[in-house]
C-alpha cells in the first residue's frame, strides 16, 4: 500500500490534517454488468488504497472467481459474498472508505438486478452524490433510469454517468456523446440540474484517477478530481432541530435523559423544546456527557447522538420526537396519522391499496395501511397514470394512514423525519421504502396539512351574540337541549345503544346527533391514540362540539370509552350539569336508556 502521507510527514500531522477532511458520501449504481464494482476497485488500487495483504488475495481469489482468465480482477475488492464471486455480480452494499489529501469519501456499491432495487435505495438513502454506470455498448437502460430516478426522489443533486466499457467501442467520441445526451435530457427532465457525463474504462483506468490518453476529445475530469471538487451540501444553520428518542436512560433516582441523534439543526441548554405528538414543552437543562469524555456540551448538532435532561417531569418515551420551538410554529413537525408519500415497492407481492403494513419512522414502529394509490411512475417515460396496484419496483404516490400519531417533516426539509419504511407484517422484510411528501411546498402535488402541531391553541370566543333566543329554538325543535354520555369499553354495546336512542328519538320528532367516538377518529381525533390519555382528549373534544350543538337546541348523544372519571366530571361541566346524562353501557340496556331519556325530554 503506498502511504497516504508525504515522506518526512509526521503519523500525527497526517492524522490531524485527515481529520479536517471533508466527507463525501457517494453510491455506484447501474445496470448489471455495466462495472459499478470494477470502477470502485480501480480508485482504490489506483490511489494506493489497497494494503499488500488485500491485493495479493485479490490477485489468487482472480484464479478461481475472476472474469479476466487469471488477471487481477478489481471487482473482487468490493464482491466479498460467496455468492457474488461466484456469480460476478453484485448483491448486497458494499461499503469502502478511502481518502485523499482533499477529501475523505465512504463509498456504497449498489447491486444492478433488478430484483436488488431496494438495495439501491438503501445505498442512496445515507449518500449525497451518484456515480451510475452505463455500458457504452449498450446505452441507457430501464434500470439507468430507475436508479437515476430512485436518487432524484432521494434529494441527490449531483448524478454522474461514468459510461464504462468505451475501451469496448474503440473509444467512440460518437458513441459517448449519443449517450451523453440521452442521460443529460432524462436528468433535467427529472430536476438533476447538472448532470456529468465522463468517457471511462474501469477495466484499464483511463479516466478514472488519472486522464486517458486514448480521448483526446474529452476535456473534461476524471471520475476522482470530479469526486474532490463537487460541492457537498451542508447543514443549514436555520434547520429545524429534531431528534427522535431512542431510549430513555435513568441509571439513577436523580437522574432522566433522553436519548437519540440529531437528524437537523442544533441544540444548547436552555432552548425550549415540545415533545411530539403529545404537545408538551420543556426546556433543555443539560447535554449530559460523562466527565472523562469533556463534561457537558454547551451545543450539539446534526449528526451527533445526545443524551439531553430536560427541566421538567415529561411523559416522553422511545418513538417519541423532541423538537425546538421556534418564533412562530415556523419550524414545527407535522402530527398526524395519514399524509402521502412516494414509494419505491420492494416486495414480490404487488403492493394493493388496504394492505397493512408495519410502518417504522424515525425510532417509532407503528401499524399502518396504505388506503389508496395515487399514481404509478413509469421510469422510461416519467408519465404518472393511475394504477391499481405496485409491482416489485414499481414506484409510486400513495396515501399511507398509521394507527397512532406520527410528527413527521416532508423529505425535503428533513431526511430522517421525512423517510418511512414499511415492513410486512409476517416475514418481517422491508416491503417498502416511502419519502414523506405531505407539507411539501416545493411539490405542487403533495397533499397540504392543516395543522402544524399537536398544540390545541385557545380561540377567544365571538363577542357577538345570535340572533336568536334559546326559547325560540326550543319552541321551534319542541325539546330542551341534551347531552347523553353512553360509555364503557369496546364491547360494552354503546354505540349500539346509541343509535337505538337516535332511532327512538327520531320515531318521537326530535332532532338529534350521534357522535360517536369512531366517527370522531376518522376527522376531528384523528391526530390521538388509544392511551387513556387519549381517550380523555377525545371526550373533551367531543364535549366540546356537542356543546355548540347544544347551543342550536339539540339533543346530542355521545358514545365513547371515556375511561377517566375526571375526563367526564369536567365534560359535564363543560356543557353544563343541569343538561347532561350520563350513562355506563355496561350496567344498563338500550330499552332502559330510551325509556329514561324520552322520560327526561318529556
Amino acid at each position: 500500500m503506498t502511504l497516504p502521507f508525504a515522506k518526512g510527514q509526521s503519523v500525527d500531522a497526517w492524522l490531524e490534517r485527515y481529520e479536517r477532511n471533508e466527507l463525501l458520501r457517494f453510491i455506484t449504481c447501474g445496470s448489471v454488468d455495466a462495472g459499478k464494482s470494477t470502477l470502485i476497485g480501480r480508485l482504490l488500487h489506483d490511489t494506493g488504497r489497497l494494503y499488500d495483504d488485500h491485493l495479493r488475495a485479490i490477485e489468487k481469489e482472480s484464479r478461481v472467481h475472476g472474469t479476466r482468465g487469471g488477471e487481477l480482477d478489481l471487482a473482487l475488492v468490493v464482491d466479498g459474498l460467496k455468492a457474488e464471486r461466484e456469480q460476478g455480480i453484485t448483491i448486497d452494499v458494499a461499503w469502502r472508505y478511502f481518502s485523499t489529501a482533499r477529501r475523505s469519501f465512504i463509498i456504497a456499491d449498489c447491486p444492478g438486478p433488478e430484483q436488488y432495487t431496494r438495495n439501491m435505495a438503501t445505498g442512496a438513502s445515507h449518500c449525497q452524490l451518484a456515480i451510475t454506470l452505463i455500458d457504452a455498448r449498450n446505452g441507457v437502460s430501464t434500470q439507468t433510469r430507475r436508479h437515476a430516478y430512485i436518487a432524484s426522489l432521494l434529494g441527490l443533486k449531483q448524478v454522474v454517468a461514468a459510461v464504462n466499457k468505451m475501451d469496448l467501442v474503440d473509444w467512440s467520441e460518437a458513441r459517448f456523446r449519443e449517450i451523453e445526451s440521452e442521460f443529460v435530457e432524462f436528468c433535467a427532465r427529472i430536476g438533476v440540474a447538472d448532470p456529468i457525463a465522463v468517457p471511462v474504462s474501469a477495466l484499464t483506468g483511463d479516466n478514472i484517477v488519472r486522464r486517458g490518453e486514448r480521448s483526446p476529445w474529452y476535456s473534461g475530469s476524471p471520475v476522482l478530481e470530479l469526486l474532490e471538487s463537487v460541492a457537498i451540501d451542508r447543514p443549514q444553520a436555520d434547520s429545524p432541530m429534531r431528534i427522535p428518542v431512542q431510549m430513555v436512560i435513568r441509571p439513577t433516582l436523580d437522574f432522566r435523559g433522553y436519548a437519540g441523534s440529531i437528524e437537523s439543526g442544533s441544540i444548547r441548554p436552555g432552548d425550549r423544546v415540545r415533545i411530539l405528538p403529545r404537545g408538551v414543552e420543556s426546556r433543555v437543562r443539560r447535554i449530559a456527557r460523562a466527565p472523562d469524555e469533556g463534561g457537558d456540551l454547551s451545543v450539539a448538532q446534526a449528526p451527533e447522538s445526545v443524551l439531553i435532561t430536560l427541566e421538567d417531569e415529561v411523559d416522553c418515551s422511545r418513538g417519541d420526537m423532541i423538537v425546538g420551538v421556534t418564533p412562530g410554529g415556523g419550524g414545527d413537525a407535522i402530527v398526524t396519522q395519514s399524509f402521502e408519500a412516494d414509494l419505491v415497492w420492494m416486495d414480490e407481492s404487488p403492493l394493493v391499496a388496504g394492505r397493512s403494513l408495519m410502518l417504522r419512522h424515525g425510532t417509532r414502529v407503528a401499524p399502518a395501511r396504505v388506503v389508496a394509490i395515487r399514481h404509478a411512475v413509469d421510469v422510461n417515460t416519467l408519465e404518472r397514470h393511475d394504477a391499481s396496484e405496485l409491482p416489485m419496483n414499481g414506484i409510486g404516490r400513495v396515501e399511507v394512514e398509521s394507527e397512532v400519531p406520527l410528527a413527521i417533516d416532508p423529505y425535503s426539509r428533513v431526511r430522517g423525519t421525512g423517510s418511512i419504511i414499511l415492513i410486512d407484517r409476517l416475514t418481517n422484510a422491508t416491503a417498502a421504502a416511502g419519502l414523506i411528501r405531505t407539507g411539501d411546498a416545493s411539490d405542487p402535488h403533495a397533499k397540504r396539512a392543516h395543522w402544524e402541531t399537536a398544540v390545541v391553541s385557545t380561540v377567544e370566543p365571538p363577542k357577538g351574540k345570535s340572533l336568536v333566543s334559546d326559547a325560540e329554538r326550543t319552541k321551534r325543535w319542541k325539546q330542551s337541549p341534551l347531552a347523553v354520555l353512553l360509555y364503557g369499553a369496546p364491547g360494552s354495546g354503546k354505540t349500539g345503544t346509541a343509535f337505538a336512542l337516535e332511532r327512538a328519538l327520531w320515531d318521537k320528532g326530535h332532532a338529534c346527533v350521534v357522535l360517536d367516538g369512531q366517527m370522531l377518529r376518522a376527522g376531528l381525533s384523528k391526530d390521538l391514540a388509544f392511551t387513556d390519555e387519549d381517550r380523555s382528549e377525545n371526550l373533551r373534544r367531543a364535549a366540546e362540539l356537542a356543546r355548540i350543538l347544544m347551543d342550536q337546541g339539540l339533543v346530542v348523544v355521545l358514545s365513547l370509552v371515556a375511561p377517566d372519571a375526571s375526563a367526564r366530571a369536567r365534560a359535564k361541566e363543560l356543557v353544563g350539569a343541569e343538561r347532561f346524562v350520563e350513562v355506563e353501557c355496561a350496567r344498563t340496556t338500550a330499552e332502559q336508556v330510551v325509556a329514561a331519556v324520552l322520560a327526561r325530554l318529556g
